[in-house]
């Protein structure tokens, strides 16, 4: 998923002649800190809350406000990780999309970036979790594809993260089938180490909420 599909169609932009007031009170209805300046199609920069609180002249136009951060954009072809670890760096509840001629597209927020997250972890579908963990050169996306698809069910969505050992990682696959236990059968039979499963919609959820709340954290919500 690209940047350009993740644009939100309701946060404003700020003209350089509106007040710190006008920033503000957008930044509370759209849930906030930050909200771009754009004159025309040209982007300025991005002021946040604390900028204005910091001149501590709310009726001053926007124009004449010192901006704590530079101009911090994606582009409108920049995969949506990419999107992820920009607003995580630094700490922004949004983040404008420019085109290749660096015209203001619009911008994305974290609530759109939660949201996606949500559809890519397979999180509104039914099915199980297996987390394997391996050797970092043992990984074969197409041995365990074909392990899961020999069994009839499907992998809804995958992801790598480093294990307590740096030597390992942890593969976790999101499956559109509850029964896992033909599954977990076959990795054992093929010397996989199965670090944990889970079926019932009681861990399941428990699952859930522990990955969403790791998401929250790293882009510092």
């Amino acid at each position: 998923m690209l940047a350009r599909e993740l644009i939100s169609e309701t946060v404003p932009a700020l003209k350089t002649s509106d007040t710190g007031v006008q920033a503000l009170t957008w930044m509370e209805i759209f849930r906030v800190k930050h909200l771009p300046i754009v004159n025309h199609r040209e982007f300025l920069g991005l002021i946040s809350d604390q900028d204005i609180y910091d001149l501590n002249d709310p009726d001053e136009p926007i124009g004449n406000h010192h901006l704590s951060l530079q101009k911090p954009y994606v582009e409108e072809d920049q995969h949506i990780y990419e999107v992820i670890e920009v607003v995580s760096r630094l700490e922004l509840t949004l983040v404008p999309v420019l085109n290749a001629e660096k015209h203001f597209l619009g911008v994305i927020t974290q609530e759109d970036l939660t949201k996606v997250f949500s559809n890519l972890s397979g999180m509104q579908h039914p099915g199980g979790i297996i987390v394997l963990e391996m050797n970092n050169n043992d990984y074969s996306l197409t041995e365990i594809s074909n392990i899961v698809e020999s069994n009839d069910a499907r992998i809804l969505s995958l992801y790598v993260s480093s294990s307590d050992d740096a030597s390992k990682l942890r593969v976790t696959l999101k499956l559109n089938i509850t029964d896992l236990t033909s599954i977990l059968e076959t990795f054992n039979r093929y010397s996989y180490h199965v670090f944990a499963s889970y079926m019932s919609g009681e861990n399941l959820d428990e699952f859930y909420q522990d990955r969403f709340d790791g998401f929250l954290n790293y882009l510092n919500i």
